[in-house]
């Protein structure tokens, strides 16, 4: 069985020979710290000397892929961090505010470099497709506090924002899987909608402003033939009934040491349900571990969660003070009986 069948299999719930694997995508830090440990130069000479089944090939990744006359960067108008400038829609109280901002157009993208890297990807599961991260976007649009104010004092206009972020999302994914087609196995978006210890918002504004535009880009993934894999860190326990309801077929990360996200919780209520991607804790066993516990946890991760689990931090971006030796830890335990 190849890896791209290997994954496939493993989010459907077929039976398989072995979880699968996949080294996250490392922090830029971390990469040189890698290249030293393992003796390697490139990415992929080293997700493949990992064993890695998994590519993250997202358009988002590429500085060309959207192309505004302006300059403007896709939802970063107006936004400059570094001169500590306000958000600009933080001040907006009416729909016509809203409707007069600067969205990004899709007509201003071009794939032809995501395109070139998924074609030559090799046996791997390609994740792709836009981040699509309509709940960032909007806490950045607003401000964080100033967002889930409006949600109560301005609900329109969070509405109208909200329809707008993910009108240029859905169009830039339609755009894009109709030219990827059958390059891209799994749609990989994500929103981070928890906390240490609970959702980022109350459970009914969950309902009204994110899940249905979550469930139809769930539903655009499926009808390009995709599977479903949903990036969220924190402890999103109590709304993994309602992804999966939404046809959710793969979550990510699996923040381990967040509130009800430890894999025998998980187990116990969704195994079977939905599969797994991640759950390999990088808060303490990956940075402060020993190799041998982190082989100890990964065993322990596979017991509970296989067949349906693509092994993987819990939180992709591998920081620098995760040692590599426990990297290799965590892929050699993979195949390990």
């Amino acid at each position: 069985m190849s890896r791209r069948e290997l994954i496939r299999n493993i989010i459907a719930g077929k039976k398989v020979e072995r979880c699968g694997f996949w080294l996250g995508n490392p922090h830029p830090d971390t990469w040189p710290i890698l290249h030293r440990y393992f003796g390697t130069k490139t990415e992929e000479e080293l997700r493949r000397k990992l064993g890695d089944d998994c590519r993250w090939i997202c358009p988002q990744f590429y500085p060309d892929v959207y192309r505004d006359p302006d300059g403007r960067q896709l939802f970063d108008s107006g936004l400059d961090r570094s001169k500590h400038m306000a958000p600009p829609l933080a001040a907006y109280e009416t729909v016509a505010e809203v409707d007069q901002y600067p969205w990004p157009k899709p007509e201003y993208l071009h794939f032809e470099s995501c395109l070139k890297d998924l074609k030559k990807a090799g046996d791997v599961y390609r994740l792709s497709g836009f981040w699509t991260c309509f709940y960032h976007n909007m806490a950045d649009l607003f401000g964080m506090e100033e967002y889930f104010v409006k949600m109560y004092t301005h609900p329109e206009v969070v509405r109208t924002a909200t329809d707008r972020v993910c009108e240029f999302y859905y169009q830039a994914n339609e755009k894009f899987f109709a030219v990827a087609s059958r390059e891209v196995d799994g749609f990989f978006f994500g929103n981070d909608f928890g906390t240490q210890l609970s959702l980022i918002c109350g459970p009914g504004q969950f309902d009204e402003f994110i899940l249905p535009w979550f469930r139809k880009f769930t539903a655009q993934g499926h009808r390009h033939g995709y599977q479903v894999i949903l990036h969220s860190c924190g402890a999103i326990h109590d709304v993994i009934e309602r992804l999966i309801a939404s046809g959710v077929d793969c979550l990510h990360p699996l923040q381990a040491r967040a509130r009800n996200m430890d894999a025998e919780t998980l187990a116990q209520k969704f195994k079977g349900r939905i599969a797994f991607l991640g759950g390999i804790d990088t808060q303490d066993v990956m940075t402060n571990g020993t190799p041998a516990g982190v082989r100890a946890e990964v065993h322990r991760v596979r017991k509970l969660l296989e067949p349906c689990l693509i092994v993987s931090p819990s939180h992709e971006a591998l920081l620098p003070n995760v040692p590599p030796e426990n990297v290799a830890a965590m892929a050699e335990a993979v195949t390990e009986d």
